[in-house]
């Protein structure tokens, strides 16, 4: 079992293929955190929980008055949940607000079970147990003894990866309410402050930007206020040792599976600690918890790698792969597709679709996809979000007509929705004004001209589900778009009364989720894909129900390049969302080497596509189904990261069975011609590869220590090569 409990030292040893964690419960019933790293054999770590506690005056708990040599204090000691109120005044995990109006909490040990497999946390997404076996559960029940709270902590160790996830139950076990004013996902108290934080950050059009920066006394981190995990900060950020880099140095990736407002701090205090601590955003945020009622925070993800940030990301990729992406499409072939929106806009009508759609099967694609303006009297983005009704002026004969003649061509049929938005100018906005989010008394913002539904009512929920089965069921439509194109103002739903008002945006999400949970279940063969403005939701949450998610709106290649290693950080390219486009800047050589970098498809318009250029595209095609599984699979390495080089980049695929490298160099900018050898990572140093172009053949050996000449290489901004090496 690979989750172990010592009775006499009161010590929890959790290990995964390449960490361990200890835990150890101390004499005043406090979960201490003494070690997370690389494996190691030990269950005795003497001194390991010890602070200073003197310097800033920091208090301890009755029981351990007068313990001076110990020097036990909730201020500086590392728990495994950090509370407020008593002793402990670093940024908290959890914090209630209870029925005598004060929010002192103190949660000590109660007990604690291990078991085999991994929970499902009730109306969240949530990593799950692939195979028997794969994952063990250990649950320490902690209690406040003053107001009856209880505190679940949930750890589920995952046996072929180097990987945990965490969460937290909050429990009522009084019989009085109270309210939770934050309860984070999970507390991580590190042992040193030697450590640079990296983040991901953005705007739309630009998103998970690399920033890198050394931990400082204070409080450090990310966080959105947006309704959505948002362009500005992704759910993810990392610790890695001090000169740590992509192959070298201790690398602690953080991930939280949740879609809405989140945060992400690490406090550094003055013993040079760190505490790391991920979750549900305090800011807004307010759950009122009835005797006997439980709640449940969002999972968080936790990898660490003793391989730097490369390994890292190398077990958040496989991990995902396996463990949270689901369904049909998790291990099977995406269809490769064209999507009319950058050839029509919302100007198109049913001739001009089927247009696209023949030319899509001509040239090799296997699914057309039918973007905004097909519904209401949508004929731009001012009307008609809520009212989805098919347009017959457009589609003359309505969607089944136009399924109908794109299916007769051999090619899938997708559609894009908006389900959260509504416009003011629909007919459903008119029948039902309460339906929009809004607080009374002020005007509700406008976001690209819509609303926001208000996705905490059930009645919502319902006619969304409805009216899109209309669509889905009567039509045989294979992929879904799922987009959402506004931040969430005046957030308000008017159905929860004031004093849950604080509730509506986890309350909002929650909503999101099941409506999603439903479709995917009704609809067990559609390929969803998520989206929001490009890369606005890009989570695991999403991708717990859309196994795939648009990357960004940005699809020109040179810029992609930068978002794309950024993403590469925790997601796998399986669910990037890489299309090649009709951007001027670089040639379909370069655009098909990056789209090739995710699950790859075309943006353009068919009638400015040149005939040499639609030649291209099948050889583009031909090269997506020759190294599919390698790219969707395979191990991602980056060879020089746009942030180490701001002239080039080089990113490496190696299948599994390590007979297949696939890599590709762009220049971005061009500076000077000089000697280049690029060494290649992640090859069998005994096997010797056949590189295609050339018909070399090398050593593994050779090619990781000495590298490949790249001295002919193309120079030009914005010119790469993509070279395959097979083993021979």
């Amino acid at each position: 079992m690979p989750i172990s409990f010592s009775e006499d030292k009161k010590i929890f040893k959790l290990d995964t293929a390449g960490s361990t964690y200890v835990i150890r419960v101390n004499g005043l019933g406090f979960p201490e955190h003494l070690y997370y790293g690389a494996p190691i054999p030990d269950v005795n770590l003497p001194g390991f929980a010890k602070r200073c506690r003197y310097a800033s005056f920091s208090a301890t708990v009755p029981e351990a008055e007068g313990d001076y040599f110990d020097g036990f204090t909730p201020d500086t000691w590392p728990l495994e949940i950090g509370c407020s109120g008593c002793a402990d005044m670093r940024t908290a995990q959890l914090q209630i607000r209870n029925a005598d109006g004060n929010a002192a909490t103190d949660m000590r040990y109660v007990s604690h079970r291990i078991y085999a497999g991994k929970p499902a946390l009730p109306g969240l997404p949530a990593l799950y147990e692939e195979k028997p076996g794969d994952c063990s559960t250990l649950e320490i029940e902690t209690a406040d003894p003053v107001t009856g709270a209880k505190a679940i902590l949930i750890y589920t160790v995952f046996e072929r990866f180097p990987a945990m996830t965490r969460s937290m139950i909050v429990e009522n076990a009084s019989d009085r309410p109270f309210e939770i004013e934050r309860a984070l996902s999970f507390c991580l108290d590190m042992n040193s402050d030697a450590y640079d934080l990296i983040s991901l950050y953005g705007r739309h059009a630009q998103e998970r930007d690399y920033m890198r920066r050394p931990l400082a006394h204070g409080i450090q981190g990310i966080y959105s206020r947006r309704g959505s995990s948002s362009h500005a900060h992704n759910p993810f950020m990392a610790l890695i040792s001090r000169g740590g880099d992509e192959d070298h140095g201790e690398a602690y990736g953080f991930n939280l599976v949740y879609s809405a407002n989140f945060t992400g701090l690490v406090d550094v205090d003055y013993n040079n600690s760190a505490r790391v601590v991920m979750g549900i955003n305090p800011d807004d945020f307010g759950w009122t918890l009835a005797p006997g009622e439980r709640f449940y925070t969002p999972e968080a993800v936790l990898v660490y790698s003793a391989e730097g940030l490369g390994g890292m990301s190398r077990a958040f990729h496989r991990l995902y792969n396996h463990n949270l992406v689901r369904g049909e499409w998790k291990y099977k072939k995406r269809p490769l597709l064209v999507n009319n929106w950058e050839g029509t806009g919302m100007t198109f009508d049913d001739e001009k679709l089927v247009a696209i759609a023949k030319w899509a099967k001509e040239t090799g694609l296997e699914m057309f996809v039918m973007d905004d303006g097909w519904f209401g009297t949508r004929d731009d983005d001012r009307s008609a979000l809520g009212d989805w009704v098919v347009n017959e002026k457009k589609l003359k004969g309505g969607i089944g007509s136009l399924v109908s003649r794109v299916k007769a061509m051999g090619l899938k049929f997708g559609i894009w929705y908006e389900p959260e938005m509504i416009s003011p100018d629909s007919d459903i906005y008119r029948a039902h004004p309460d339906w929009c989010v809004h607080v009374p008394g002020r005007a509700r913002s406008l976001g690209r001209f819509q609303c926001v539904m208000d996705m905490t009512r059930a009645d919502v929920r319902d006619y969304l589900f409805n009216i899109m089965s209309e669509v889905l069921a009567n039509n045989d439509i294979d992929y879904l778009k799922w987009d959402f194109n506004r931040n969430i103002t005046e957030a308000g739903s008017a159905l929860l009364p004031p004093e849950r008002q604080k509730e509506f945006y986890h309350r909002f999400i929650l909503g999101t989720y099941e409506l999603m949970d439903r479709i995917t279940k009704a609809f067990p063969h559609l390929l969803m894909e998520g989206c929001s403005g490009g890369g606005g939701r890009y989570d695991p949450g999403m991708l717990y129900y859309s196994p795939q998610i648009w990357c960004s709106d940005n699809t020109d290649a040179l810029s992609r390049v930068d978002i794309q290693f950024g993403s590469s950080l925790c997601y796998p390219a399986s669910v990037q969302g890489a299309h090649v486009s009709a951007s001027s800047r670089s040639s379909y050589e370069t655009k098909r080497n990056v789209a090739m970098w995710g699950t790859f498809g075309y943006e353009l318009d068919p009638a400015k596509i040149s005939e040499e250029a639609r030649a291209e595209i099948r050889e583009q095609i031909a090269d997506y189904h020759a190294y599919y599984d390698t790219i969707h699979y395979g191990d991602l390495y980056r060879l020089i990261c746009p942030w180490d080089d701001p002239y080039r980049c080089a990113w490496e695929f190696v299948n599994e069975e390590k007979t297949q490298a696939l890599v590709t160099v762009l220049t971005k900018f061009y500076k000077e011609k000089r000697n280049f050898f690029l060494r290649l990572k992640g090859l069998d140093p005994e096997r010797y590869y056949r590189r295609k172009d050339t018909g070399d053949v090398c050593s593994g050996a050779l090619l990781m220590n000495a590298g490949v000449s790249l001295f002919d290489f193309p120079i030009g901004d914005g010119e790469s090569k993509m070279l395959c090496f097979e083993a021979v």
